[in-house]
C-alpha cells in the first residue's frame, strides 16, 4: 500500500465520524427549535422575523414539502429510514471532506423528519413533522428542511463537478501508459 493511500485508509474512520457528528447536531438543532416552536408558537402566534418575507408560525405537516402526499405520512417514513440506511451504507467509501459535509446534512436531516414520524401525533410511523419558518407565504419549514436542502444542492454540486466520494476527480485522466522499449 503507497503512503498516500494509507493515509486515506486512516482518514476513512475519521470522516465517517464527522459525518455522523454534523448529522447529530443537525438533528439536535432541529429538535430544539421545533421544541421551542411547539411552546412558543402554539396558541396560533405569528412571530415576524423579517417583515414581508420571514415570519414564524406553528404547522404540523402530515405531508413532504408543500404537503404533498398527506394520505401517504407513513411512506416518508419509510423513504427517510431507508434514505438514512442508505447515506450510512454509501458513507463507507467516504474519503471526502467535502461529500462528509453533504451527508452529514442529508443524514441528520432524514433522521429528524424520520424521529418525528415515529414519535409525534398521531402516531408511530403516522407522526407530522412541525414546521415553523414561514417563508413569505410559500412554505413553511423547518431547520432539517434546510439542512437538507442545502445538503441536497451541496452533493448535486459535488456530482456535477465530478468529485467522488473518494475525493478524486472522476473527469481527470488517469496517468498514460509509459512505453517501454521492448
Amino acid at each position: 500500500m503507497s503512503a498516500g493511500a494509507d493515509t486515506r485508509a486512516r482518514g476513512r474512520p475519521r470522516l465517517y465520524l464527522w459525518m455522523i457528528v454534523l448529522a447529530v447536531a443537525v438533528l439536535l438543532a432541529d429538535q430544539a427549535t421545533k421544541i421551542w416552536a411547539v411552546s412558543a408558537l402554539s396558541d396560533g402566534e405569528r412571530v415576524t422575523v423579517v417583515p414581508g418575507f420571514l415570519q414564524f408560525r406553528l404547522l404540523y405537516n402530515p405531508g413532504a414539502a408543500l404537503s404533498i402526499g398527506t394520505e401517504a405520512t407513513w411512506v416518508f417514513a419509510v423513504a427517510a429510514a431507508v434514505a438514512a440506511a442508505g447515506i450510512l451504507y454509501t458513507a463507507r467509501r467516504l474519503r471526502s471532506p467535502a461529500w462528509t459535509w453533504g451527508l452529514g446534512g442529508l443524514l441528520g436531516g432524514a433522521v429528524s423528519h424520520l424521529l418525528d414520524r415515529l414519535a409525534r401525533d398521531p402516531g408511530f410511523g403516522r407522526g407530522h413533522v412541525v414546521d415553523f419558518i414561514d417563508y413569505g407565504g410559500l412554505f413553511v419549514g423547518n431547520v432539517a428542511d434546510i439542512a437538507l436542502t442545502t445538503s441536497c444542492a451541496f452533493v448535486m454540486f459535488l456530482s456535477l463537478r465530478g468529485i467522488a466520494l473518494t475525493g478524486e476527480r472522476r473527469d481527470e485522466p488517469s496517468a498514460p501508459p509509459t512505453l517501454e522499449p521492448r
